[in-house]
């Protein structure tokens, strides 16, 4: 594993050579500050909800990455007084889609900070969101020595076709999509790195019915204590050292845990499967986007009768999504 972390470690640092920096203001960042890192292309209609939803909930900071957008997300974000920006016309897949460019700039600027990696439709709530900034579920992980907080992503999707209406810029995503599946996930543990994997949701259940070992992993961890040494082994599924994947109780109680709440399926989707199958720069030549396009071309609609309405971290916490743990 250590020889691994090098691994990784060596090409953050080559990866690093690829990116520009269009707008540094990272001298502006203080010792306590949490800073948020992202990588995206042409995300210019969520750019101004993704921020402000993060800038409300506590983070200081952002640090992105521009991989070559063309719809204007550059310059926007270049205006923004509190984002770092760098852009790179390099492959997103040869960067191990987009993580040795997040784990160079975790290692220069995250080190010492809470840091929070996401992407721009992935919205994180914990227990007590609704009443405590994120400030207070840091300073709480520090006093209890926790240097590493899971988030289960959770698919959600509007109730008829996901192109039944149209996002705004600006507007709360979940305005629109606020179903999610409550419950077919399957959990099981990765031997190799000891991290949680968990599978299952609407895109196993629509796109990936006949085949759903191939249905994307929703485990995430992107709530970290960063230190130099430390790297991302795949996106931000699991980390080296191997410690930071120990975000679950192996005596079987319950650890506090969050949620991604992931808006991916608004009515931008269709074109940007579209734009990600020509590019072909995700995983398995962008085998999942294939999937979506099949499944949604037989079946614009992911909303069944099991679906369930988001109401808040309440909800999740009794379906078993979510755990407080032991904070009160």
């Amino acid at each position: 594993m250590r020889l691994i972390r090098r691994r990784w470690r060596f090409r953050a640092w080559r990866k690093g050579r690829e990116l520009r920096p269009l707008m540094s203001r990272v001298q502006s960042i203080r010792h306590h500050d949490i800073l948020a890192f992202a990588v995206l292309r042409n995300e210019r209609i969520r750019l101004p909800y993704f921020l402000d939803y993060y800038r409300k909930l506590g983070v200081n900071h952002f640090l992105i990455v521009d991989n070559d957008s063309t719809d204007g997300s550059r310059e926007w974000l270049a205006q923004q007084p509190d984002v770092s920006l760098w852009h790179t016309e390099a492959s997103y897949k040869r960067a191990r889609f987009g993580m040795d460019w997040l784990n160079g700039l975790l290692r220069r600027y995250g080190h010492g900070h809470w840091t929070l990696t996401v992407d721009p439709d992935e919205f994180f709530v914990y227990p007590f969101c609704d009443t405590r900034p994120l400030r207070a579920l840091t300073d709480w992980l520090d006093s209890s020595a926790i240097r590493s907080f899971s988030a289960m992503l959770l698919d959600m999707y509007p109730k008829g076709p996901i192109d039944g209406e149209a996002y705004r810029e600006g507007q709360d995503p979940f305005e629109i999509a606020s179903w999610f599946d409550s419950g077919n996930y399957q959990i099981a543990r990765d031997k190799i790195y000891g991290n949680l994997w968990i599978q299952g949701g609407p895109r196993a259940r629509h796109f990936f019915q006949d085949a759903p070992a191939r249905a994307p992993a929703l485990n995430k961890i992107p709530l970290v204590k960063w230190h130099r040494n430390y790297v991302f082994a795949s996106s931000t599924h699991m980390l080296l050292p191997r410690g930071l994947n120990l975000v679950y109780d192996e005596q079987g109680g319950e650890k506090a845990s969050g949620c991604l709440l992931h808006a991916k399926f608004l009515d931008t989707f269709p074109a940007k499967a579209e734009e990600e199958m020509d590019r072909r720069q995700h995983y398995a030549a962008s085998h999942e986007y294939r999937a979506y396009r099949e499944g949604l071309s037989r079946q614009p609609e992911l909303w069944c009768k099991w679906s369930e309405k988001y109401i808040n971290w309440r909800q999740l916490e009794i379906l078993g999504l979510m755990s407080k743990g032991n904070w009160a």
